[in-house]
């Protein structure tokens, strides 16, 4: 795996986390916890992302190998669920293949919202356990898969950081400057998707190729 197509990689699982889209979120289901609770909510989180990043590029190939799912199928698909994201980030929403209200309602009597929602399905959904498997599918040698636990483990600590700095940065950007920085992601997430699905498709229908 090329440098910049590790670079891609990183980038495409940043924007389908999207951790400042999930900043408002974030902050109305803590606003009742004290600072410790919250950084340990923001800590739990941040692992939770990374480790489902990993456990899907190590185990997600051979998981859908054995339901007779090929790569390039799973590759049009997340395509699909990766076009239906960035429609809803280019409204400004998180959309409905992450969480929906009746989630977000349960969310509320949790005692803890750090590995679900937040962390599963809100951060980590479809969508990034979806890319995940497609990158780790194009993998040809074992230190490619190191690149891409290390592109997890990235989008960790840019969760943490991102999480532990909610208050400033919602001051700093308001709503509407949260809204614009999504749109934006969700632009380029559309890009991505097309060149997933397209990829798929080629590789499932060579013919198209020509």
């Amino acid at each position: 795996m090329h440098p910049l197509d590790l670079a891609k990689s990183f980038l495409s699982l940043l924007v389908l986390v999207n951790p400042l889209g999930a900043l408002p979120f974030f902050i109305s289901l803590t606003s009742a916890d004290s600072r410790s609770e919250r950084r340990r909510i923001v800590r739990v989180a941040s692992l939770s992302v990374t480790l489902v990043v990993c456990f899907a590029t190590l185990v997600g190939e051979r998981f859908i190998g054995f339901f007779g799912v090929s790569v390039e199928a799973f590759e049009v698909g997340g395509g699909v669920i990766m076009l239906l994201m960035a429609v809803s980030m280019i409204n400004a929403q998180l959309g409905g293949t992450k969480h929906t209200p009746e989630e977000s309602l349960e969310a509320e009597g949790k005692q803890s919202i750090a590995v679900v929602p937040l962390a599963v399905p809100l951060l980590a959904g479809p969508g990034t356990i979806s890319t995940a498997i497609v990158y780790a599918g194009k993998v040809t040698v074992w230190w490619e898969y190191l690149g891409l636990m290390a592109c997890g483990v990235l989008i960790g600590v840019v969760t943490f950081i991102t999480l532990s700095l909610a208050d400033p940065l919602s001051r700093v950007l308001g709503r509407t400057g949260i809204n614009i920085v999504t749109r934006l992601m969700g632009l380029m997430l559309a890009a991505l998707a097309v060149e997933f699905m397209v990829g798929g498709l080629g590789e499932m229908l060579p013919g198209l190729k020509r």
